[in-house]
């Protein structure tokens, strides 16, 4: 491997970015099967009434921004290996972000499901797409509301590849 580090140094460390002397390096996925892999992950960004009623009612200087949020989230799932160091690239064969107005809580709350058949999986590609639609909310929305708190964000469920399924199933 041209960073220094060998499939000894990956075997023997604890957490697979790092080699035994401690340095940063991407995994090391040659040796691993290509099988399908899906990622679903989730969060939300909570809105003051104002903020939510004008993007419910289309009102935003901005635009339309849930149709905006939908496509960034989609344009960042392909995108993430270039945005988060460590990750490989991934040929993704489906994703989507689904972006839902949650009235009583003034919430919008957002589900990406990304796919792939690959030697690893997808799940930053799904948790990448969350947050880059709910920022991209925060965006359209910031003229009236500075103060928006975007959470909850986490992985619901991934499968295939050795260690299989895990989390809620969402079919």
């Amino acid at each position: 491997m041209g960073d220094g580090s060998s499939r000894e140094d990956q075997a023997s460390s604890p957490l697979p970015h790092l080699s035994a002397g401690g340095e940063a390096h991407i995994v090391d996925i040659g040796d691993k099967a290509a099988t399908r892999r899906v990622a679903v992950a989730e969060g939300w960004i909570a809105l003051s009434e104002a903020a939510f009623s004008a993007l419910e009612a289309g009102n935003l200087k901005k635009g339309d921004a849930l149709a905006t949020a939908r496509i960034a989230g989609l344009m960042a799932a392909k995108r993430t290996a270039e945005l988060v160091p460590l990750c490989h690239p991934v040929p993704l064969s489906h994703a989507e972000v689904t972006l839902t107005p949650e009235a009583q809580s003034h919430r919008v709350h957002c589900r990406a499901r990304a796919e792939t058949t690959a030697a690893t999986g997808v799940e930053m590609e799904a948790l990448t797409a969350v947050q880059t639609a709910l920022l991209t909310v925060y965006d359209m929305c910031k003229a009236l509301d500075r103060g928006m708190e975007i959470g909850g964000v986490r992985l619901v469920h991934k499968r295939g590849g050795r260690s299989g399924a895990w989390g809620e199933d969402p079919g």
